[in-house]
């Protein structure tokens, strides 16, 4: 329930040219989130993260920020997997780190939590 496997993790270098190129995106300040959905995939979701070396210098730093990123997308994707249960999609997605400053965890749980709803609004426009 509260895991993030392997298969969750995208790492297709196929699928990630095909989300940049064709994938819907959109903005929540600090992050930048591209989406689209996939036939193509095992899990019900599979997730890139990523702060950018030209934002956070140091790799300690860039690190950190995945870390907690991927931590508050674990413990907070259960409704969101339960809404492409229903709609019986497959999603693939990108969650880049754009700002420069570090954040701290509470401030990345609560984005991930909006992200995640927004993004449940739109699967349910794109029906």
């Amino acid at each position: 329930m509260f895991s993030f496997h392997k298969s969750e993790k995208l790492r297709s270098k196929k699928i990630m040219d095909e989300l940049f190129a064709h994938g819907n995106c959109f903005y929540f300040e600090p992050f930048k989130v591209y989406w689209m959905f996939s036939g193509e995939i095992e899990a019900k979701a599979q997730v890139l993260i990523n702060a950018s070396k030209k934002k956070i210098k140091r790799a300690v730093d860039r690190n950190k920020m995945k870390r907690l990123i991927r931590e508050a997308y674990r413990l907070n994707k259960q409704p969101f997997y339960n809404s492409l249960d229903i709609q019986n999609k497959k999603c693939v997605m990108a969650i880049l780190y754009t700002s420069k400053r570090l954040s701290d965890y509470k401030l990345i749980e609560n984005k991930i939590i909006l992200i995640l709803q927004r993004l449940q609004k739109e699967f349910n426009t794109k029906e």
